[in-house]
């Protein structure tokens, strides 16, 4: 072997242990927002470095030295209604300058998606420039397709999520609520088989995702629009005590049950946005109605649970229903007040001046389909 052959050898082992920067996303993981956590994957273990600021001379770095292939890296917010600018590092790998805005002090804008197993066009979502991009759950079709039956672990189908709309996810927070699909690790099948089909504990999920709380239920407050939002895991409450279980417990009771009615019992807040993946009138009348007590006490609750669009009131509440694939079988709603086929998602707009919120429900061009305005409770 000559000399310029190993030293061309030696220069392509170098390169393929160099760790590349793959995907970037942005999380919340406290409860306010005085920071957010940028999130990246690397093809090799690295360290992880966020370089940020209000101009592209990123002003301050914040770096961990682990080496991993999936990266959290929390930073301050300490300006608001501004424009901040960073890059993530790995080894030698430098992602491009990418933006994000700061939170607002006088107009929230939030968005609501659910069922993304399409993954269809969202640049509406982008026109509307939110500053918060949530779901209603059902985030990706399944884990066992890329993990295989049984296997909890598998983040593959989320970082194919975050590839199909890579400018949105670095440029918007994104704060997912869990659907039985995030936790499915084996086909469901026509009867309950002999292993659980859910993940219940969501590892996969909760491993790709830097959430607040325990991830699988989260809370969020945003003090100067007086809001708060709560993410709860309800879908198919039916299957509770079988091995097709897709969340945990709702009963009277249980942890879930608990902290959600001691949330809803402390709070002083002009607006609570509740989101879940189950029908909303089986989780109001579960519990001797009291879900529907507990709901009683906030502005909105949002699911994802059909295929279809859906606003129902029920008292002082509004309950929508989101689905980015919207043509599929509808469930009405008893308390029903607007049922419409059509692909959609949910717009919210915190407005402080007035003390108000806009909801807007919105078909995927951009177009509306149904518009409400809310006041403080």
């Amino acid at each position: 072997m000559n000399r310029k052959t190993i030293v061309v050898i030696g220069l392509t082992l170098t390169n393929c242990c160099v760790a590349a920067i793959e995907r970037v996303w942005l999380t919340q993981r406290s409860n306010e927002p005085t920071g957010i956590v940028v999130n990246w994957e690397t093809t090799q273990p690295g360290n992880s470095v966020v370089r940020y600021g209000l101009t592209e001379q990123y002003e301050r770095t914040t770096r961990t030295d682990e080496n991993v292939t999936l990266h959290h890296v929390e930073i301050p917010l300490a300006s608001k209604d501004v424009t901040y600018h960073y890059s993530v590092a790995t080894g030698r790998d430098n992602s491009p300058n990418a933006t994000f805005k700061g939170y607002p002090s006088d107009q929230l804008r939030v968005a609501v998606v659910a069922n993304w197993q399409a993954r269809p066009k969202l640049d509406a979502i982008q026109r509307d420039d939110v500053h918060i991009l949530m779901t209603a759950g059902d985030n990706v079709a399944n884990i066992w397709g890329l993990g295989g039956p049984g296997g909890k672990e598998c983040t593959k189908p989320y970082s194919e999520l975050i590839d199909a709309y890579p400018d949105l996810f670095k440029s918007t927070i994104f704060m997912p609520v869990l659907g039985n699909h995030d936790k499915e690790i084996r086909p469901r099948g026509e009867k309950p088989p002999d292993e659980p089909v859910y993940d219940i504990g969501a590892t996969a999920f909760r491993e790709f995702f830097e959430l607040p709380n325990e991830q699988w239920k989260w809370y969020f407050d945003v003090p100067d629009l007086d809001v708060r939002f709560v993410a709860l895991d309800l879908n198919h409450i039916s299957d509770l005590g079988t091995t097709w279980q897709a969340c945990h417990s709702y009963k009277r009771g249980s942890e879930q049950y608990e902290w959600y009615r001691n949330l809803m019992s402390e709070a002083r807040h002009g607006f609570i946005v509740t989101l879940y993946n189950e029908k909303n009138s089986s989780v109001r009348f579960a519990e001797g109605s009291g879900w529907r007590e507990m709901f009683s006490k906030g502005t909105l609750c949002i699911s994802g649970f059909g295929h279809f669009a859906e606003i129902a009131i029920d008292g002082p509440v509004a309950y929508y229903n989101t689905s980015l694939t919207g043509t599929g079988d509808k469930y009405p709603d008893p308390k029903s007040v607007a049922l419409m086929g059509e692909d959609n998602y949910v717009l919210m707009t915190f407005v402080k001046k007035t003390d108000e919120l806009i909801v807007d429900l919105k078909r995927l061009d951009g177009s509306l389909l149904h518009t409400a305005r809310y006041r403080k409770s």
